[in-house]
């Protein structure tokens, strides 16, 4: 393992000298030391010729090189836009997911070890010639037995212990820019190639994007928005994906989709509903939505509906995240900028000890400009880009989970203006989010939520009455005033519980009228 891993960094290494990425470090503010060192290795001696290439590109053509794994590296890099210098982001983006697809026999060979089963078995009809290849897996269509028309998605073998050898050295890379650079701890290497490891390990197990894409059907099962295919769940393995296939025009073939008279508003306005819908409907988006992973059904063209692929990456909100985020777009758009400082603040995005006042000149600064142009032209996704960088002023961590939201949104945003350039995202989202927000204070919500609290009355009961007892081994005298509040607040909780699960004379009630008796009894008894 040693001598792979050797060999391993000595091809990155003779990348990294053909592209010449030793000048792009040599730009950075790098201790004396490590700069002396720099100009001191050996292929620096030798001459070199000047490539004509900006460092974006010539950092993006030695991921390619490097194979899969610094491909998968570039393209997830590419989404912290908040990390990087935008000419470096940009060419980042440009990676696409098609690398050399691997021998088909192969693909065979471990399709039958993960399903126990020769190909013929499972298949009526497959065919060796992938559909697409990735940079870890491939897709072959297939027919199976009972006759539905299927695609299977299998990982590439042999990816795993190269993945290890990669990401060890991309620690040690990270460590050291951390170590010597002010400007790298920053940007947080190391986390970056952390959240990195995790996302491409989830991603060689396709039971959890076999999870993923159940859970998105479900969630518009029935929709006019989006159709997402159905998961063969008996042919599917960590290493193999069975899915139905679906047949739609590619998002990004503007010729066929006028052609078939495509309703282009109306598809451009539903790209933007369906990404509010899964935020703040289901806290549950996808999180890959570039134009490989799109395409729209040719049923309905005047009623377009999107198809959905590939839930390999999958992001979700918590409650308050959902709740600061869409109170903070109103209060952009309001130009509130006192309420988007209070709320970054409020919501721990940045520390307690942030001066509001300080805070709000920022955001007003950066954000008085954008409104210069008309609202259609304002970007959805450079909005919370600004705000992020504003905000990192102000030592705000980094969330994750709206990174991945704002490279959702960008992606989205960018496909919408690119099917109708006229799209007016805000005018499509604010009656979203303002109907999301009263709903959140409805009665039937809040009702629902006192109901939910109420499902752990009989837990809290329990433990109550064990508190209750311990008591009772006490001294026999009588209670403190401090010991009787105890049932008495129970009982509250009860009755509360039993009211929001209502009190209809009928028997499947029955655990609502023990609520009220039990609640009653402890308010009441002496």
């Amino acid at each position: 393992m040693k001598l792979l891993a050797l060999r391993r960094l000595i091809r990155i290494q003779r990348t990294a000298v053909r592209y010449q990425l030793d000048e792009l470090l040599l730009d950075l503010p790098l201790p004396w030391w490590l700069r002396s060192l720099l100009r001191a290795m050996p292929w620096r001696w030798l001459p070199r010729t000047p490539l004509a290439m900006a460092r974006g590109e010539r950092l993006r053509r030695s991921l390619e090189d490097l194979g899969p794994v610094f491909i998968k590296f570039g393209q997830l890099l590419s989404t912290r836009r908040d990390l990087l210098p935008p000419d470096i982001a940009d060419e980042l983006a440009h990676l696409q997911d098609k690398v050399p697809p691997f021998p088909p026999e192969q693909a065979v060979a471990l399709i039958e070890q993960q399903l126990g089963a020769s190909i013929d078995q499972v298949f009526s009809r497959f065919e060796r010639q992938p559909l697409a290849s990735a940079s870890v897996a491939q897709v072959h269509a297939a027919q199976l037995r009972t006759g539905e028309d299927v695609v299977v998605k299998v990982v590439r073998p042999g990816l795993e212990p190269v993945i290890r050898q990669d990401m060890a050295w991309l620690f040690v890379l990270a460590k050291l820019a951390e170590r010597t650079s002010a400007d790298a701890r920053r940007l947080r290497p190391v986390e970056v190639v952390k959240d990195y490891e995790g996302t491409i390990f989830d991603e060689l197990d396709l039971l959890r994007e076999a999870a993923n894409g159940s859970q998105l059907r479900r969630n518009f099962e029935g929709s006019a928005l989006l159709y997402v295919p159905q998961v063969y769940w008996q042919w599917c393995r960590p290493k193999v994906l069975v899915m139905e296939r679906i047949y739609g025009v590619p998002v990004t073939d503007l010729a066929a989709l006028h052609d078939q008279h495509t309703d282009m508003k109306k598809l451009a306005e539903r790209g933007v509903e369906i990404f509010f819908t899964q935020v703040f409907r289901d806290s549950f988006f996808h999180a890959d939505m570039h134009p490989g992973n799109i395409f729209v059904s040719t049923r309905t063209p005047h009623d377009p509906q999107y198809i959905a692929i590939d839930c390999g990456i999958v992001g979700s909100l918590t409650a308050e995240d959902q709740d600061y985020l869409a109170r903070n777009l109103l209060a952009f758009f309001k130009r509130d900028y006192r309420k988007v400082a209070q709320l970054h603040i409020d919501s721990g995005w940045v520390p307690a000890d942030t001066q509001v006042n300080d805070f709000e000149a920022a955001i007003r600064t950066v954000c008085e400009p954008i409104f210069e142009k008309p609202l259609k032209d304002i970007s959805f996704g450079q909005v919370l880009l600004r705000l992020f960088q504003t905000a990192r002023r102000f030592n705000m961590q980094v969330q994750p989970q709206l990174v991945l939201l704002q490279k959702t949104l960008l992606n989205i945003e960018g496909l919408g203006r690119q099917l109708y350039p006229e799209l007016d995202l805000w005018s499509t989202a604010k009656p979203f989010l303002e109907r999301w927000m009263r709903e959140r204070m409805s009665p039937l919500r809040l009702l629902r939520n006192l109901q939910s609290q109420a499902e752990q009355v009989p837990q809290l009961a329990k433990k109550a009455g064990a508190a209750l007892e311990r008591l009772g081994h006490g001294t026999p005298a009588a209670p403190a005033a401090g010991e009787r509040w105890l049932p008495r607040l129970l009982g509250a909780v009860l009755l509360l519980g039993a009211a929001s699960s209502g009190l209809a004379l009928r028997a499947e009630t029955w655990p609502a009228w023990s609520m009220l008796a039990g609640g009653l009894y402890l308010i009441l008894r002496r």
